[in-house]
């Protein structure tokens, strides 16, 4: 059973920096389209940052410069290094897999097919 795991989320200041981490089980998420999104209250859910099972990787516009997605193949885990963060970065963020890979570019939240809890992320200005 593919279970997906995030941490990592806190409450900081505008221009701080978080790690979140997302610790896979039950898949050899190499051969995954793998990614984050997220959802802040009244929006919809959008993608952040994915990595495919091809190593390609996508940054949205919105974090790009400021956002970097990486994977610990030894450790089954995806992060999400977030720095310079705004306040219009809060949101709860989500891990997300998707088997085999990417099925569209950038990847749609509708596309995934599974998901962790959520971690929350709130930034203050």
């Amino acid at each position: 059973q593919v279970q997906l795991v995030e941490s990592g989320g806190g409450s900081v200041q505008s221009g701080g920096s978080l790690r979140l981490s997302c610790a896979v089980s039950g898949v050899t998420y190499k051969s995954y389209c793998m990614g984050w999104f997220r959802q802040a209250p009244g929006k919809e859910r959008d993608g952040v940052a994915a990595i495919d099972s091809d190593g390609s990787i996508f940054y949205a516009d919105s974090v790009k410069g400021r956002v970097t997605i990486s994977q610990d193949n030894d450790k089954n885990t995806l992060y999400l290094q977030m720095n310079s963060l705004k306040p219009e970065d809060t949101a709860m963020y989500y891990c997300a897999a998707e088997n085999p890979r990417c099925s569209s570019w950038p990847p749609l939240s509708g596309g995934m097919d599974y998901w962790g809890k959520g971690t929350l992320v709130t930034i203050s200005s």
